[in-house]
């Protein structure tokens, strides 16, 4: 067969190395812009994909690690909150996904499409993208996410800009598996020009034990974060639909029905929790592990479980970690200007696809608001001081995205989409 369910055992761990290695680029780089540690994102995605395949009986050949779509309320929440209000946030948003996943047992996913249609996820997946472009051209530039500068200009260029060129050439242009880690050659690319200009601190990876526990963070409950950030989990929701289905469509399985769309709901909420228990980023199935899948064409969910063991032992090695918090905010920086463009591209192919009529006036109230309320900067409430409400950004545009759309007339359109209301 050559689906990898008759591989012999030595070959189900190579191919687990292999899917970690895909993954491995996007899993750390996530961490590294959000100031989090590096190793436990490994850890907590390890242990989000061990959770995920307990909870779906390991029928489903999908990697879990950290999602981009929580980066710029990350970012935010920990100036404005602190860390550990931060993953009490993450908490909370994985439980948005267990309880998406029971209104999928009750009703079917036909809600889904009532209160979160494209014109809804479109526009704030957009803004997710659109609202960080100014920390990545900073960031690009040497400078931090106040504008700071961190090094000279023309270093952080002569960095920044070959890194993005390599990223986008190895995606263009790459053969393979070589195609799917763009992200794994724009930073070699980029932290060798780092070492050459000497810009690398390796004193701190030098005095970095072996081994050593990740830097875990005990989570805190605070409503305004939980506030901040639980409403930005309704667009990787959607994405998580998107990745469960295009998974099946490679593998040739139906995981709607099989464990059911509200078991994978489930499993990504549960490894989204575990993650902001230890100070980690939410976690998201990750669509460069399926092309690979689709790749490989090895569609044994075993090789996952390998995948997350070595990303839990790699979890557990200081050096390791100490080598990644010493890659240059340029090197970040440039690959940036790429993934926050595609994470934007991503919303507007969502309405495209969808055919999303924007000569309708009700659809273009409903992006138009959408868009300036999560790239403008729009505050509801006050939050000037630490007790004061306010919500702004990602968290605003989100729930205004769907109070307009349920609010609005012809709100219907999801009745046309019964083929799609399967139940679990």
């Amino acid at each position: 067969m050559q689906d990898g369910f008759n591989d012999p055992l030595w070959r189900q761990v190579v191919s687990g190395a292999q899917m970690l290695f895909v993954a491995f680029g996007a899993l750390v780089l996530m961490p590294l812009i959000t100031g989090l540690d590096p190793n436990v994102a490994l850890f907590t995605a390890g242990i989000g994909t061990l959770l995920f395949q307990l909870v779906t009986g390991r029928q489903v050949p999908v990697f879990l690690a950290s999602s981009f779509a929580f980066i710029t309320p990350i970012i935010l929440a920990k100036g404005q909150f602190g860390l550990a209000e931060t993953m009490g946030g993450v908490m909370a948003a994985g439980f948005v996904y267990t309880f998406m996943g029971l209104m999928v047992k009750i009703k079917g996913t036909g809600f889904i499409d009532r209160m979160l249609p494209p014109v809804v996820i479109g526009p704030v997946i957009i803004s997710i993208g659109l609202a960080m472009a100014p920390i990545a051209a900073n960031m690009a530039m040497g400078k931090g996410g106040d504008g700071a500068a961190l090094m000279p200009y023309k270093t952080a260029m002569l960095i920044s800009m070959p890194a993005l060129l390599t990223t986008l050439i190895v995606a263009v242009f790459g053969k393979g598996i070589f195609r799917l880690v763009p992200i794994i050659a724009g930073v070699l690319v980029g932290f060798a020009l780092s070492f050459a200009f000497g810009v690398v601190d390796t004193a701190k990876i030098a005095a970095a034990p072996w081994l050593e526990l990740p830097n875990f963070t005990a989570p805190a409950f605070n409503w305004q974060a939980i506030l901040f950030i639980v409403p930005v989990a309704l667009a990787p929701a959607i994405e998580h639909i998107g990745g469960v289905i295009a998974v099946g469509s490679v593998t040739g399985r139906d995981y709607l029905k099989k464990p059911g769309l509200h078991r994978t709901l489930l499993g990504d909420g549960l490894a989204t929790t575990a993650a902001g228990l230890f100070g980690g980023p939410p976690n998201t199935t990750y669509a460069e592990v399926t092309g690979a899948v689709m790749l490989t064409k090895n569609y044994n969910p075993k090789i996952m479980t390998w995948a997350a063991i070595f990303a839990i032992t790699l979890a557990f090695i200081g050096k390791f970690g100490a080598l990644l918090q010493s890659i240059p905010v340029p090197v970040m920086g440039g690959i940036l200007c790429l993934l926050f463009g595609s994470i934007a591209a991503v919303g507007l192919n969502t309405m495209i696809r969808h055919k999303v009529d924007l000569s309708e006036a009700r659809n273009l109230v409903i992006v138009s608001v959408t868009l300036v309320f999560g790239i403008g900067g729009v505050l509801i409430g006050s939050g000037d001081g630490p007790d004061d409400w306010g919500l702004k950004g990602i968290a605003l545009c989100a729930i205004v995205a769907i109070a307009l759309n349920l609010l609005l007339p012809g709100n219907d359109s999801w009745k046309h989409k019964q083929l799609d209301d399967r139940q679990p």
